[in-house]
């Protein structure tokens, strides 16, 4: 794929191989955190712009999926071991299913689904995102990230 542009890009994904539980203990769902997370340096980091949608997205075997949506609230910094992104994040009550993003014809091919294992942040164009927010919206999910 060419280089991404601020027209390509609805939504960030950071990933995580930790449930919001050990990312950050006691996170109850439906409640904010503000975390700041860990990215890979890139091209990518110069597009991402504080009150940009992003999710956290939880990879490996348990439980796949959109665990929390939220906003990013500040520009990418360097941080102790390398580049971070602070975000405030909602924790979902339950998380959106790898798997029913998969079986989601308008969501199916996102970098996330495709490329596991790529680059932090990852992201959702804006038809993946909007079918994203479809599958929030179905399950009910109030966000400041679902209302965008």
């Amino acid at each position: 794929m060419a280089r991404l542009t601020a027209a390509d890009v609805a939504c960030w994904v950071l990933k995580s191989s930790r449930p919001p539980d050990l990312v950050a203990p006691g996170w109850a769902a439906g409640t904010a955190r503000d975390l700041d997370r860990c990215v890979r340096p890139s091209y990518r980091l110069g597009l991402v712009r504080p009150g940009h949608p992003v999710l956290l997205w939880v990879s490996g075997r348990d439980r796949p999926g959109v665990h929390a949506l939220g906003e990013v609230t500040g520009a990418p910094a360097d941080g102790e071991g390398g580049p971070t992104v602070a975000v405030r994040l909602v924790r979902l009550g339950e998380p959106v299913d790898r798997a029913e993003l998969l079986a989601d014809p308008a969501v199916r091919d996102a970098e996330v689904l495709r490329m596991p294992a790529g680059s932090n942040p990852s992201w959702l164009s804006p038809g993946q995102y909007a079918a994203l927010r479809a599958h929030l919206a179905a399950a009910d999910v109030t966000s400041c990230a679902a209302r965008t």
